[in-house]
């Protein structure tokens, strides 16, 4: 069994903007596994500044998991709890090598393109009038959910903003989402929340910063409309800590990022605990290329949630590995007619390739 990893960096095909800062490229990584002429692909999504494994060994530790492939999936992953996107490509990559089709980790009506995902329309921060061209866009393609990332501009815009949609369609015609990935000072934020309940929005993600778990508590008890946790999940590996996270903040809803809090059995335990406590949940991709997308939203199907998803990223990048999945009407299909692009069969997008043997 053969193991490397290859480093790759996906370019926007314009600057994408968060409360955070802009964005213009992500670094990614892909792990490619080979045994008896037959190979598998697996997706390390980490993001810079955000992640729990955005560290200085990370790649160190990615290079070690190809020299100890054969210590098996669950063992790695075990040993791996530290490093979230990592433990989600060994998974990834494992699955993708016992499988007929090294990209169908999950048949199903999904991958047989016979049923579809529902997913929201994301609307990235930018100046005013960008943003207002996006949610045109959104709305013309078809899509009856649109998030907006807030946060980044002046509030009194983006609360004009959320009224442009409002004025053309009701709470029932178009759900809307709010991300502010944390930007609200703890003073502001109830007020912030006030302000925005006119609109009727659907429920708003990380209003302030993660980690003040008192106040974003008080803040899931008081709000006037639903709250969902989402870099508050981050970097919370055990079990235990995650049910106490849920048991103090008490939010409506949790996003779910597989390449952040460990692949696919790291969502299943927030799920079942978000289940236990009657908590709404549903599912996203963090910026993967399609590679990782494919396996998400396979996965994701089969968990059949009624909810719009968060998986429509793939078309953020100029350089992205072409694919089955296509956006239309505000759903995810996977187009059997489409093919995969051979990337990792020795395309030429790879920029680099440094890897073990056992």
């Amino acid at each position: 069994m053969k193991a490397t990893y290859q480093k790759y960096m996906l370019e926007f095909k314009r600057p994408s903007g968060t409360s955070r800062g802009v964005m213009t490229e992500k670094e990614t990584w892909f792990i490619i596994l080979e045994e008896n002429g037959k190979k598998g692909i697996g997706e390390c999504g980490i993001l810079r500044g955000l992640s729990a494994d955005d560290r200085d060994d990370y790649e160190e530790k990615l290079n070690w998991a190809c020299q100890n492939i054969h210590l098996g999936e669950t063992a790695l992953w075990e040993a791996l709890l530290e490093f979230p996107s990592i433990q989600f490509g060994i998974e990834m990559v494992f699955l993708s090598l016992k499988s007929e089709n090294p990209y169908v980790l999950f048949p199903s009506d999904f991958t047989r393109n016979t049923k579809s995902i529902v997913i929201n329309g994301l609307v990235w921060m930018g100046e005013a009038s960008y943003m207002k061209q996006q949610i045109e866009e959104k709305l013309a393609d078809g899509f009856n959910c649109i998030k907006l990332k807030i946060g980044a501009i002046d509030f009194q815009k983006e609360l004009e903003l959320l009224g442009f949609i409002r004025n053309h369609f009701s709470a029932d015609q178009i759900e809307i989402r709010v991300d502010a990935n944390g930007a609200f000072a703890l003073n502001e934020a109830l007020d912030k929340l006030n302000q925005l309940n006119q609109f009727q929005l659907h429920s708003i993600e990380q209003p302030i910063k993660k980690g003040n778990t008192p106040a974003m508590a008080d803040l899931c008890k008081t709000t006037p409309f639903p709250i969902a946790l989402d870099e508050e999940l981050i970097g919370i590996f055990s079990f235990e800590e995650k049910e106490k996270l849920l048991q103090e903040i008490k939010p409506q809803y949790i996003i779910l990022k597989p390449s952040f809090i460990g692949g696919f059995r790291g969502t299943k335990e927030w799920i079942d605990l978000a289940n236990k406590y009657d908590i709404g949940w549903w599912i996203t991709s963090a910026l993967e290329s399609n590679i990782g997308l494919n396996a998400i939203s396979q996965w994701t199907f089969i968990q059949d949630s009624k909810m719009p998803q968060g998986l429509g990223t793939g078309a953020l990048y100029a350089n992205n590995i072409d694919c089955p999945l296509e956006v239309s009407q505000g759903q995810l299909w996977y187009n059997t007619a489409k093919k995969w692009e051979s990337f990792f069969l020795g395309g030429s997008k790879v920029q680099s390739n440094k890897g073990s043997e056992v």
